[in-house]
């Protein structure tokens, strides 16, 4: 019987101390991981041209290109945005921790390193990646294209297919991926007031993609969801006849086009179980008991208002 190995982790040490290089390489290989060197910042990104490791232990302080700006240019790739990044340095004032974290850190150690402490910390680090990788491919899958932007309209994170589909549309890439002017407007108000706005907003004018405000995902980070254009061409006046809410008739739209309920999830980003529970109310607020008939409802509806 031939038993697979398992992958070995990939850790970039950047440091321009041969002693703390050591120390750690020898520690790293110890727990089964697969070390590069780099003595400096520039020598870091040249590696990670040819390489995406799992984790980076950067040091701080470092002659020519310091360890916060590597970390931010690091941090520009598309292919290291969610690659862990711990700090090491003999400074351990509030002063340092702070800029470390500003520049995409996730911790901060101070020296001399514990060993074991800090090969806790990779462990502890490493597992949440890996979590954060597996979510947002689950959410891929399903469907849910989702991505987080600053105030400024940076985005900060993306499902892989909604940075694809961003990428495409906005013509930009990486650390350039940035919402248009209008969206940032839309956005701002958006987030003071999400229940008495507009919740969603067109991507561009040429593309058939909404971005639908999904509410704060922290201090400085907002949730947006990426969904085709409903196309919804059902009255107003319809909708408020019988009390249908905006994601009713969405779906009601997409029900009277022909669409299956499987169609439906795909479209507007929901669980095929969501839009059953839509149609259930669909069905109670216009009186029906059955798909057709509703549809047969909202195309006479469509008719009327053309």
């Amino acid at each position: 019987m031939i038993i697979e190995s398992k992958k070995r982790d990939v850790a970039l040490v950047v440091d321009d101390s041969p002693e703390t290089l050591r120390l750690l390489t020898d520690a790293l290989d110890t727990a089964g991981m697969t070390v590069m060197v780099a003595l400096d910042g520039a020598a870091a990104m040249r590696i990670v041209d040819q390489i995406t490791p799992d984790i980076i232990l950067l040091d701080a302080m470092m002659p020519g290109i310091d360890g916060f700006e590597t970390c931010r240019r690091l941090k520009r790739e598309a292919g290291l945005s969610n690659v862990p990044v711990i700090f090491m340095t003999g400074l351990a004032d509030t002063e340092h921790i702070v800029r470390g974290l500003e520049a995409g850190g996730v911790d901060y150690v101070t020296k001399p390193i514990a060993i074991e402490e800090m090969l806790a910390r990779i462990r502890v680090h490493l597992a949440n990646a890996r979590l954060t990788q597996s979510a947002r491919a689950a959410l891929d899958v399903s469907g849910r294209f989702l991505l987080a932007v600053n105030r400024q309209g940076k985005i900060m994170w993306a499902t892989p297919q909604a940075h694809k589909l961003l990428s495409d549309h906005l013509g930009a890439d990486g650390d350039d991926l940035v919402l248009p002017e209008p969206l940032r407007q839309w956005l701002e108000v958006a987030q003071r007031s999400a229940s008495k706005t507009q919740p969603t907003a067109a991507l561009s004018s040429n593309a058939q993609l909404r971005l639908h405000y999904m509410g704060n995902a922290g201090p400085n980070e907002f949730l947006l969801r990426l969904a085709k254009d409903t196309g919804t061409d059902l009255p107003a006046e319809f909708s408020s006849e019988f009390g249908l809410t905006t994601r009713e008739r969405e779906v009601l739209s997409w029900l009277s086009k022909g669409k299956t309920n499987r169609d439906i999830a795909q479209i507007l980003g929901l669980s095929p179980r969501t839009v059953d529970k839509h149609l259930e109310q669909i069905y109670a607020k216009l009186g029906v008991e059955n798909r057709t008939a509703a549809a047969a409802i909202a195309t006479n509806a469509t008719r009327r208002e053309t």
